[in-house]
């Protein structure tokens, strides 16, 4: 077992990220639940999202563009859908947040915390959010659940300070957003994935160490080189994306923190 971090028994020290694996675990999924310490939702709203028309998935050398939208059915809806799954959940569920207010965010949080089965509160932070609204955002999560803040790893030095203040303990990174001509020449926004993202990722561990946050890496992970040198920059877990969606069981990640 993992050192505990966030109040949450983590058997490993691997996790999904948000949106690769649904909204409950699956014991029949492509995925093989054994590799995972926790499971993280797919993103819910408070309202329901709907997918966005220019969704799309752009391949570049060292990964892709995927933009979605993040659709989903609302809080209310996941909660009538998959609280039965979550409390019989082998692992401990974190349920991903994307809210845009601190008024919504408490809303969504307090009705969290009478659900049972949830382990943990994870809250997306729209990429070019505003450091003052990251911090209230933080402050209106905190309550009886432990808290993530999903931080893009682009914007973990600007956004540090304001967190710290916030009394914000923990982070996840988040992709980092990126635009590519579509298939019409059109350019396209989205959130980038794969193993080009690796560099990156590593160095945004390493300052969030450096200001104090406790940190689950992510981005690039591919390998258990990958996965060892989240490690060795000062991630006490690893948030898993695209690799799971290969449809394997990557047990050859767990070997390498043997």
């Amino acid at each position: 077992m993992t050192e505990d971090y966030l109040d949450i028994p983590l058997e490993t020290d691997l996790l999904n990220a948000a949106g690769m694996l649904g909204f409950a675990p699956n014991p029949r999924g492509p995925v093989g639940l054994n590799i995972l310490g926790a499971f993280v939702t797919a993103p819910v709203s408070l309202t329901p999202r709907t997918p966005a028309e220019s969704r799309c998935l752009i391949p570049f050398p060292g990964g892709f563009l995927l933009h979605t939208g993040l659709p989903n059915p609302g809080l209310r809806a996941v909660i009538q859908r998959y609280a039965q799954r979550w409390a019989a959940s082998p692992l401990p569920v974190i349920v991903h947040l994307l809210t845009n207010t601190p008024p919504e965010t408490a809303q969504m949080v307090h009705r969290l915390e009478e659900v049972e089965g949830v382990a943990g509160i994870e809250v997306g932070l729209a990429p070019q959010v505003d450091p003052a609204v990251a911090a209230g955002l933080a402050r209106a999560a905190q309550g009886e659940l432990p808290v993530i803040l999903s931080v893009p790893l682009d914007r973990v030095i600007d956004l540090s300070p304001d967190l710290r203040a916030a009394g914000v303990s923990t982070i996840s990174l988040a992709p980092p957003r990126g635009t590519l001509p579509g298939r019409d020449g059109r350019l396209l926004s989205g959130r980038l994935y794969g193993p080009a993202l690796l560099p990156a990722a590593l160095k945004a561990v390493q300052c969030a160490r450096q200001a104090g946050f406790r940190v689950i890496g992510a981005g690039g992970v591919y390998s258990p080189a990958d996965a060892e040198a989240m490690r060795a920059a000062g991630a006490f877990a690893i948030q898993l994306d695209t690799v799971l969606w290969k449809g394997m069981d990557p047990e050859w990640l767990l070997g390498a923190n043997e």
